[in-house]
Formats: C-alpha cells, sequence, structure tokens
C-alpha cells in the first residue's frame, strides 16, 4: 500500500514535471528522524509513528497521501504544494473561473 501511494504521488510529479526530491526513510536514519521530527503533533497517528508518504515543500508539512490525493480529485494540487498552476492545466482554468 505505502509502496503505491509513493508510486502514485511521484508519478504524478513526474508527469507534470514538478521538481522534487525524493528522500528514503527505510535505507536512512537521518531521513526517517527530519520526517518524524517535521510531521506536525495533530497530524501524527496517537501511536506509532507517522507513515510515508509524507510531502514537505522545504521543510513546510503539506499532508500525507489522503490529502494529496483529495487535492489530485479537487483539481487542486498545484495550490496544495504550495505552487502556481501553469497556464492551460486544469487547476488553472478553475480558479480563472473562480476569479470571473
Amino acid at each position: 500500500m505505502i509502496k503505491k501511494q509513493q508510486q502514485d504521488v511521484l508519478g504524478f510529479l513526474e508527469a507534470n514535471k514538478i521538481e522534487f526530491e525524493e528522500k528514503d526513510i527505510a535505507a536512512n536514519e537521518e531521513n526517517r528522524k527530519w520526517m518524524r521530527e517535521n510531521v506536525p503533533e495533530e497530524n501524527r497517528p496517537a501511536i506509532g509513528n507517522p507513515l510515508p508518504p509524507r510531502i514537505f515543500n522545504d521543510s513546510r508539512y503539506l499532508g500525507d497521501y489522503e490529502a494529496f490525493f483529495e487535492a489530485r480529485e479537487n483539481n487542486a494540487v498545484y495550490a496544495f504544494l504550495g505552487l502556481t498552476a501553469p497556464p492551460g492545466s486544469k487547476e488553472a482554468e478553475a480558479l480563472a473561473k473562480q476569479e470571473a
């Protein structure tokens, strides 16, 4: 399940030419520690550690897979990622309609 969700997020970013850095937490204790420290308290599970994928813009926590998936379903991924939607994208068109 985790692997599929990671591939889903990475596939979307690659397909839309969105620059990203993937941090492997399975093989890198430093990355695992960083993720655990940077997921806000209110977004952590009651027991255990937060599971990947977790999405950040630099060190700003954006959300987990469910939040990403919901943003994608609502054509709002660029806003979710803290980016400007490119002209001609569904998201940019939806924003233009809202502002009109």
